[in-house]
């Protein structure tokens, strides 16, 4: 089943709304999870982590993200499951626009095996 993971450049605040819309929905930010010993660590110690929890990322780190990806596909490296969003598609600011999306994503695939699934979050409809 789906979980999120807000990474540190996304609010507290979407985990907040998304909560508010959907109290079954697991969703976490970087901060409070694992007591935000991860607040500091490198986009791979994330990954690992997050994978071993069975929780897919949500960035909007387009820039070192994707090239880990790609290597960690080519090493047969598993993941968690990332969701990234575009600056141009919702702003970063849009707590209320990523937290309707997220729910949507939910909506349309919340039950679905997420392990080395990568998509980009689209605006809310």
């Amino acid at each position: 089943m789906l979980s999120f993971l807000l990474d540190e450049h996304l609010s507290p605040s979407i985990a907040t709304a998304v909560k508010a819309t959907r109290p079954t929905i697991a969703i976490q930010a970087l901060q409070t999870w694992r007591a935000g010993n991860y607040l500091a660590a490198d986009d791979a110690a994330i990954l690992r982590a997050a994978a071993a929890d069975g929780i897919t990322i949500v960035t909007f780190d387009l820039r070192t993200i994707p090239p880990l990806l790609r290597a960690w596909t080519e090493q047969g490296v598993a993941h968690g499951g990332v969701i990234f969003v575009h600056r141009q598609s919702i702003r970063p600011s849009d707590v209320g626009g990523i937290a309707r999306a997220l729910v949507q994503v939910w909506d349309a695939s919340g039950g679905d095996d997420w392990a080395d699934r990568v998509v980009f979050l689209r605006s809310p409809s």
